[in-house]
């Protein structure tokens, strides 16, 4: 089954801003209240990645940024074809899913749903990725590494009709491929890998064959590294570092 979600309202703009916490910069503006479209009551964006840490992030910022929009999430392509009972306004698509991958299942969305544009998400904005992704009928490209005031921008473009410039996505894509990685030691790599699985603590320390106060010493060095503060946000801050696919 899909899970959903649907705003009452506004969410604050404290749940907006924990969400993306290290995708943005700190006096950045968080995404307006979905100004290209005020008044489209019953539109569904079905979010396709396979992490549920990002899903649970994006899901956030989605509804921070187009609150009367509902949001579906599907953690594959698979699962997304089978359990969506109609088609959506919009696919958010990961590129880097397990099984069928996003430029293989954008083939199987447009054949499904031909008039549904399909806006790529994925961490690896190179350009001949971007390029790859366009050129096979995504509508848009965004990259995990844009703030999410961006990503709120091309989706309004594309549910209103207006394809966002290619070619600021290909040199978007170049400037992302550039950006600084975080220094982390093995030991804080493996720590960053468990964290992304969603285990705790106790079950990490049990993993590595460690304490668990010194685990807890990793995962706070990590958080720090990342510029997070709750492993909430580690997903989302190490996918816009680069760190994880």
């Amino acid at each position: 089954m899909l899970k959903n979600a649907v705003a009452s309202g506004p969410p604050g703009q404290g749940s907006a801003a924990q969400a993306w916490h290290g995708a943005m910069p700190a006096n950045a503006a968080l995404p307006a209240a979905s100004r290209a479209l005020p008044d489209l009551p019953g539109l569904s964006i079905l979010l396709v990645d396979d992490h549920a840490l990002f899903r649970s992030g994006m899901r956030l910022v989605l509804l921070a940024g187009l609150p009367q929009v509902e949001v579906l999430e599907a953690s594959s392509i698979e699962q997304a074809v089978r359990a969506a009972a109609a088609p959506p306004a919009l696919v958010l698509l990961d590129i880097q899913l397990q099984g069928v991958n996003g430029l293989e299942g954008l083939g199987l969305f447009r054949q499904r749903w031909p008039g549904v544009p399909v806006v790529m998400l994925s961490s690896a904005a190179e350009p001949e990725t971007v390029r790859l992704a366009l050129s096979r009928g995504a509508a848009a490209f965004v990259s995990k590494a844009d703030t999410a005031e961006k990503i709120i921008q091309v989706i309004e473009q594309v549910l209103g009709g207006t394809l966002p410039d290619p070619n600021a996505d290909m040199a978007h894509g170049m400037l992302a491929h550039d950006m600084p990685r975080p220094r982390l030691t093995p030991r804080q790599c493996e720590v960053l890998d468990l964290l992304c699985e969603g285990l705790s603590n106790k079950v990490i320390a049990r993993r590595l064959e460690l304490s668990e106060f010194t685990v807890r010493g990793h995962v706070q060095a990590v958080l720090g590294l990342l510029g997070v503060s709750s492993r909430s946000q580690v997903m989302l801050a190490a996918r816009r570092s680069g760190l994880i696919g």
